[in-house]
């Protein structure tokens, strides 16, 4: 299951999410997403299996990790995008 992982600190590193979710379960994948300039944007996914991925969204979400207060939930597919359209 993949987690959405929301309000990470800026300074968040793939490690530290890892261990973050370490002890809820074995975590398969950690994405950390960036602006097209390489920036972290704040927000992340991690991949975990089911039952693990449950327990740990119960415990995770609402906790702070540094400094900020984490929205931890089942992340939901947004379906494609539409196409921009040319002003």
């Amino acid at each position: 299951m993949t987690i959405y992982v929301g309000n990470l600190p800026l300074s968040a590193t793939a490690d530290e999410v890892v261990a973050l979710f370490a002890p809820y379960g074995s975590v398969e994948k950690v994405t950390l997403m960036q602006k097209d300039d390489g920036v972290f944007r704040g927000f992340g996914f991690v991949v975990m299996e089911n039952d693990e991925a449950f327990v740990a969204i119960d415990a995770l979400d609402g906790v702070e990790f540094g400094g900020q207060i984490l929205r931890v939930n089942e992340s939901r597919d947004r379906g494609a995008k539409a196409p921009r359209r040319a002003w």
